[in-house]
């Protein structure tokens, strides 16, 4: 068949496409452990998520969750932290773990075959970690002179500060590392959060790449032959204590040439109905190369190399949040284009080519996302870690494709309110 380069293919628009999460398989190991796991690749590789309630929400002492994660893999009863370091070098893997704010993940990133090998030392690390005394002082170390360096640096303070503003500098949300908090943590701090909440018994296992029924029975082996023992979580809550003054303003460096901007609210979480619908005006607004504030900030004006606008939902709350570095000189005029872009969607439904533009970029990075493994495994993550199903996914779709120009303007009505918003410059 001889191809016609006379006639160019048809063009579809992203939003004429079908979308379908495909599906995980769930197994209980022996010993009752969730296991989330899909065949979705073609590579011999494979990703491995343990996933477990460790985050900042559940510290009793500023510091220690993100201290315990840093330590994790610094030394168990039979493997010391070169020995680790050297065995995932050798086997050409990675094993990262991070603590959130809800959650803390171990992910080990592996070649399919290496695993009967590598899950044995995760297992080690996972269950009999020491936390030897000298690797919390090197950590301790390491972790205040980071700090010091990344506190000159006013995007770093920014960041830091709208947090703090929004939820208050108590709330696990709105608490950032200080100086003090790292040289209080003490071992005996990180083995009592490590032994409540790295309890297997609560750790939510995901896998994906390419792995079958041989890889699932080698966790079976390895995972789930240990004997757990579940325990009630102690989560406590916390009142959010938003700043009464909700403009700041921060001389980080007396010469500095550069301000920080950070413009934000509370805003619902994934739970919320208004969320989905703002997944779609965010991108309008600020989430994407093309977006209003874009356009107007840094292709008019000249302002910033880039300024974005981002949702930041938790299990326990969100944020909406403007984020962007100017010249000194031009930060004010830079926020009055920020609050003239929210009352322009506030008064005025968007154009129906630029809506489909933005429903097309959405989309179109969604179905980059439905092609690989281990991104669909992080949407499948997602959903089992709010309490979701499929039909949460695909709620969504229809919503990123249907919501009109009339629906978003209601939405910035109602969260685009200048008097709802905290702000905050570091220079």
């Amino acid at each position: 068949m001889v191809l016609d380069r006379h006639t160019p293919p048809e063009i579809h628009d992203a939003v004429e496409f079908e979308y379908k999460l495909p599906p995980i398989q769930t197994e209980k190991l022996e010993n009752g452990l969730p296991l989330y796991w899909l065949d979705a690749g073609v590579q011999d590789v494979a990703q491995i998520d343990w996933v477990f309630p460790a985050g900042l929400w559940y510290e009793q002492k500023p510091s220690v969750a993100q201290a315990t994660a840093g330590l994790l893999k610094n030394g168990t009863s039979k493997y010391t932290a070169e020995q680790i370091h050297e065995a995932l070098e050798f086997y050409g893997a990675q094993l990262k773990i991070n603590a959130g704010n809800d959650y803390a993940t171990v992910t080990l990133y592996s070649l399919t075959k290496h695993l009967p090998d590598l899950l044995p030392m995760v297992r080690e690390i996972i269950t009999d970690a020491t936390f030897p005394e000298s690797e919390v002082e090197i950590h301790k170390h390491n972790a205040i002179q980071k700090l010091l360096v990344n506190l000159r640096q006013c995007e770093f303070v920014a960041n830091q500060q709208i947090d703090a503003l929004l939820f208050g500098p108590d709330h696990p949300y709105g608490r950032y590392s200080k100086k003090e908090s790292i040289e209080a943590i003490r071992r005996e701090d990180l083995v009592s959060f490590y032994q409540t909440h790295y309890n297997l018994a609560h750790a939510r296992m995901f896998m994906a790449g390419k792995v079958g029924a041989a890889e699932v029975k080698c966790i079976n082996d390895i995972f789930g032959k240990v004997a757990v023992e579940w325990s009630e979580t102690q989560k406590d809550v916390f009142d959010v204590q938003p700043a009464k003054d909700k403009v700041l303003r921060i001389s980080n460096d007396p010469n500095g040439v550069q301000g920080a901007i950070r413009i934000g609210r509370d805003f619902p979480n994934r739970h919320h109905p208004d969320y989905s619908p703002m997944v779609v005006l965010n991108t309008l607004f600020g989430g994407y190369f093309g977006s209003r504030l874009m356009s107007n900030i840094r292709e008019e004006k000249g302002y910033t190399y880039g300024i974005y606008s981002s949702l930041s939902p938790d299990i326990n709350g969100g944020s909406f949040i403007i984020h962007t570095e100017t010249g000194r000189a031009v930060v004010e005029d830079a926020i009055k284009e920020v609050y003239h872009e929210m009352e322009r969607l506030c008064n005025e439904p968007a154009d129906e080519d630029e809506l489909l533009l933005v429903k097309n970029y959405l989309l179109g990075g969604l179905l980059g996302d439905l092609d690989g493994p281990f991104s669909i495994l992080q949407r499948w993550r997602t959903l089992i870690l709010n309490g979701f199903t499929e039909e949460y996914f695909n709620n969504n779709i229809n919503i990123y494709k249907t919501v009109t120009a009339k629906e978003l303007q209601l939405l910035a009505q109602k969260y685009f309110s200048r008097a709802d918003y905290y702000e905050i410059v570091v220079i």
